[in-house]
């Protein structure tokens, strides 16, 4: 006991910045690395979002991961991980991933069952898988912000921080997707990109369990 308050105070004394920042370091690592599988379904999710690809999503959910290894140190303990690892996923599809994934000019078909775990025949499913499909036929940026608050559950303001957009463009989006989506419902010749599969949805990521 004497020698662990012992050292506390040669610490406190003697050590420089240093010694906190190396200690700082090694918890934020494991606090990353400890907290990436839980998260990993949320990446998996948004990065389809984005990219509404889901080999696509594949490739930037593991880009997303790596990247947040080699920047552990840069994350604040206490903070949500998730959050962190989005914005990194959405730095990568911005910078990285976007501009190759338009020149090959990819398909929306198939990418809302991706979002949604299936397995028994109601109405409500039918229904929910349909609310997915158009979601996914949204442009990228009303699809990723509903994404966010709707799916992911996170705040007006931590989507804004992690899209990089004022609050007020999260609001906008949240009116724009929710009036696109009402006249869609109104207007019954259009029909969703890919047949609804009649079984149960529940929220899911790539990675999530079987």
């Amino acid at each position: 006991m004497f020698g662990l308050v012992h050292l506390g105070g040669v610490l406190g004394k003697h050590a420089g910045p240093g010694i906190y920042s190396v200690f700082g370091r090694k918890k934020s690592s494991h606090a990353v690395k400890d907290g990436l599988p839980t998260v990993l379904p949320s990446i998996w999710r948004f990065a389809l979002s984005l990219s509404a690809r889901p080999d696509l999503a594949d490739d930037l959910t593991q880009a997303t991961c790596l990247r947040a290894i080699e920047k552990a140190h840069q994350f604040k303990v206490g903070t949500r991980l998730d959050a962190w690892c989005l914005t990194i996923c959405r730095s990568i599809w911005l910078n990285e991933v976007r501009a190759s994934a338009l020149r090959q000019a990819g398909t929306l078909d198939g990418a809302a069952n991706d979002l949604v775990d299936l397995h028994s025949d109601t109405e409500a499913n039918i229904f929910a898988n349909e609310v997915f499909t158009r979601v996914m036929a949204l442009p990228e940026a009303l699809r990723a912000t509903v994404v966010l608050v709707y799916v992911e559950g996170h705040s007006y303001r931590e989507a804004a921080e992690i899209l990089a957009v004022p609050i007020g463009t999260i609001m906008s989006r949240l009116a724009s997707a929710r009036k696109t989506m009402t006249e869609w419902a109104n207007m019954p010749e259009v029909k969703p990109q890919s047949a609804p599969d009649q079984r149960q949805p529940t929220l899911r990521g790539r990675h999530d369990a079987d």
